[in-house]
């Protein structure tokens, strides 16, 4: 452990698809085998190296990895933790990293969302996407249409702060959209889930509206007719999280210190929706690929 590295005795690990993905070896970026998956997690620093200034032994800490999370001890540089407010605990703060430092960098930095403007995000019940309502609707002040596969999901993304749903699994998206908004369309689209879904969501922007591109959770990768954004003057954008890390980290890491700001006033509620145990964790992906999961799934490690 160099002077500027923390050693972390982890408490929990959120689950990620991205992680599911490098398992499977389909994720942008390979890994060598061996490797440990985990991104996010929470914990407390066991020892720190002597140049360490940004947090001391016993501090309560969220941090962010390419890899290895997923472990009773992680090793991690200063630079990527930051320090658990008072209040939060660590379940809420393992929550918070990659789905709330995505919905605030679409948000905000990408879309530029404005107050009033209506906000449309797929997958809605999933962790990503109840963090988008949360930011969207609490920090914001957007009006979110919701869209998810089930009576449930919609359900649930109305407790979180969306105003209208659509269940697109009995129903066309682009023809609800239309309908909730009286035929203009909404401001800003999210979209996790790429293929037909995405395709209906470009459809139902507004004139100079913004779809940011998340994922591919669907499986498939849309493109883009770029008469569609000529006609309605339509900007389609691209986030991918972990790259701001290396390419733009102030603004990485002030989305995850907003983050924290948000939750420690209670503005904003990680929706926990299962915790299972490290030694359960081939059950906790699998309920993430059979759909089975809402809100963010953690792993307890200790």
């Amino acid at each position: 452990m160099d002077g500027l590295q923390v050693r972390i005795r982890v408490h929990c690990c959120g689950v990620n698809f991205a992680d599911i993905l490098a398992c499977q070896g389909l994720y942008q970026e390979k890994h060598p085998l061996p490797f440990t998956p985990g991104m996010e997690f929470s914990g407390d620093v066991m020892e720190a190296g002597k140049a360490v200034t940004r947090v001391k032994k016993g501090d309560r800490v969220i941090g962010v990895a390419n890899t290895k999370a997923l472990a009773e001890e992680y090793i991690a540089d200063q630079k990527l933790l930051w320090t658990i407010p008072q209040g939060v605990s660590y379940e809420s703060a393992a929550a918070l990293p990659v789905s709330y430092g995505t919905a605030i960098l679409a948000l905000e930095h990408r879309a530029q969302t404005k107050p009033g403007e209506t906000v449309l995000v797929t997958a809605a019940a999933g962790a990503t996407g109840l963090a988008v309502i949360d930011v969207a609707s609490h920090i914001l002040k957007a009006k979110v249409i919701a869209g998810a596969g089930s009576e449930k999901k919609c359900s649930l993304a109305f407790q979180k702060g969306a105003i209208q749903s659509v269940n697109y699994s009995e129903t066309s998206l682009r023809e609800e959209v239309k309908k909730l908004t009286d035929a203009q369309g909404v401001n800003v689209v999210i979209d996790t889930i790429g293929g037909d879904i995405f395709k209906e969501a470009l459809h139902s922007l507004a004139w100079e509206g913004r779809i940011v591109v998340v994922g591919f959770a669907g499986g498939t990768i849309p493109s883009i007719p770029a008469n569609l954004l000529l006609l309605k003057n339509i900007s389609a954008l691209g986030l991918y999280w972990g790259r701001y890390r290396d390419q733009d980290f102030p603004v990485f890491s002030s989305a995850l210190s907003s983050a924290l700001s948000y939750c420690q006033a209670g503005r904003i509620q990680p929706h926990i929706g299962a915790v299972f145990k490290l030694e359960e964790v081939n059950e906790a992906f699998a309920h993430v690929t059979q759909r089975k999961s809402t809100g963010k799934v953690i792993i307890s490690i200790s």
